[in-house]
């Protein structure tokens, strides 16, 4: 599903937002983004011509293919979607490119002289296209977070596969196992037709990314993703977010001003955890809408497919903050609904990108589990995860279950489950990718011995994590549930 849009803010540009967005209803707002959808995909299905620029360059063709150069100096074939004049210079053309088989974050504006003249056929592409991601992990692309260019790339939480031939022949689960760790995108073709239908109408509607950069505290972030801002807002080159009450305006004096009057230094509701630099808010969705929803707007920049809820009302919501003399950071957050018949201890979960791989991830995830502790359910996160959300999940259950089998020298799952509060279905996952569990007599079953747990734990992907959750320093009670939760189903 796709996010609705949310109506403009009544602020005008000289003037700090200081309310909360106007209503509107899904169908208009769901309406409007269809409109500019349709008309993104009428010109790319036109194949219109751009033409020659200044230097006299061949002329380009939206919804054509070409050879683009990337950061390192390879190029790779990419789908020319939008074009449109320089933001910064309006004499200099950009055109909008999404990289073939490769996750749409990587989608970004370039400019004219990185894109090969000619547009590519079909058997050029097979001959000249180099792949993704090698087998020895070799990707033209680096680290993300805050450097010049992370949308060329790899975004922080990536990990390499590893040696190995890259024309030897896998089996199936290792080409699974490969293409979510190096997010090689999944074609139509792989998906049901439902799945298929909803990700066409989503890839329409988010096709293009218009701002490219979050100016955010002491940070300058690359974008990933569409992220639904009133029009006015939501096609700048450059949004302004204040870091704490994340209001977004369009120009840095417009911040500037507004850091003169804004008084707030860390987020709103209630801090169930402080431990050193590390703290914890607890912020109810209806208490803080304006908040809530602005926090949704953000993350949405870096998250694919995750719904963005106009009503926050039904959700709490977790912001992981760092602390200095100047305040209270936001570095992440999850939400959480206030009532998961399901048993859902996570709806949708980030850490921003300057602040990823610093096991700030992780510190959320063991916080969401401790919470389900406390509530006494067995928790799952909200399916489907994405790629750097499935590898922060199963390292955080990797190395949990590890610990917990190095004590228990036999075990079950449902033992493990009961331990951890981590389901049954996660557990045989997460035990399969390592090996660890076979199907006997109708019924999952753990199989490693004591030796092969203790080398896993020396494996640098089965490290402990850097930060850990201390549950003495969390001061929370849960709400009393109306609704039970489903019962866990045995793996």
């Amino acid at each position: 599903m796709v996010a609705p849009k949310i109506a403009k803010l009544e602020q005008p540009e000289k003037d700090v937002a200081d309310g909360e967005p106007v209503k509107q209803t899904s169908k208009a707002a769901s309406s409007s983004l269809a409109k500019e959808a349709a008309s993104a995909s009428s010109a790319a299905a036109s194949a219109s011509e751009v033409g020659k620029d200044e230097n006299g360059d061949d002329k380009l063709v939206i919804g054509a293919e070409y050879q683009v150069q990337r950061q390192d100096g390879s190029w790779h074939t990419a789908q020319l979607i939008q074009s449109r004049q320089n933001p910064c210079d309006p004499k200099q053309m950009e055109y909008y490119i999404h990289y073939e088989g490769l996750n749409r974050r990587l989608d970004q504006w370039v400019t004219r002289d990185r894109i090969s003249s000619v547009a590519v056929t079909g058997t050029d592409k097979k001959a000249t296209t180099p792949s993704a991601q090698d087998y020895n992990g070799k990707s033209p692309v680096n680290s993300s977070g805050n450097s010049k260019d992370p949308k060329l790339g790899k975004p922080a939480g990536d990990v390499d596969i590893g040696d190995g031939d890259p024309d030897r022949k896998i089996t199936r689960n290792q080409k699974r196992r490969h293409d979510e760790i190096n997010h090689v995108q999944k074609t139509y073709a792989d998906m049901d037709p439902t799945t298929a239908a909803l990700e066409k109408e989503h890839e329409a509607i988010t096709k293009v990314k218009y701002i490219d950069k979050l100016r955010f505290g002491r940070y300058e972030i690359d974008t990933w993703y569409f992220s639904p801002y009133p029009e006015e807002y939501g096609k700048v080159g450059t949004l302004y977010v204040c870091e704490y009450c994340l209001r977004y305006m369009r120009l840095p004096k417009t911040l500037q001003q507004h850091k003169l009057t804004c008084t707030r230094r860390q987020p709103p509701g209630n801090e169930i955890y402080r431990k050193g630099t590390v703290s914890i808010f607890e912020i109810d969705g209806k208490d803080h809408r304006f908040y809530c929803q602005t926090l949704c707007l953000m993350a949405k920049l870096f998250l694919d497919h995750k719904t963005l809820y106009y009503d926050v009302d039904p959700f709490y919501f977790y912001v992981l903050c760092e602390i200095d003399k100047e305040g209270q950071h936001i570095v992440g957050y999850f939400s959480k609904e206030k009532e998961s018949p399901e048993g859902n201890n996570v709806a949708c979960i980030l850490i921003l990108p300057p602040y990823q791989r610093k096991g700030y991830g992780k510190l959320l995830i063991a916080f969401s589990y401790e919470l389900s502790r406390r509530e006494g359910i067995i928790g799952s996160p909200e399916k489907p995860l994405s790629d750097l959300g499935r590898l922060s999940y199963r390292s955080y259950w990797a190395y949990t279950l590890l610990e917990l089998m190095k004590e228990y020298r036999t075990t079950t799952i449902k033992e493990l489950s009961e331990l951890s509060g981590i389901t049954q279905d996660d557990i045989v996952y997460t035990l399969q990718s390592m090996k660890m569990v076979k199907y006997w007599k109708g019924q999952h079953v753990i199989c490693v011995t004591s030796k092969v747990v203790l080398e896993h734990l020396q494996l640098p992907q089965f490290k402990k994590p850097k930060l850990m959750i201390d549950p003495a320093y969390l001061k929370w009670t849960p709400q009393k549930r109306t609704i039970p939760v489903k019962q866990v189903k045995k793996a």
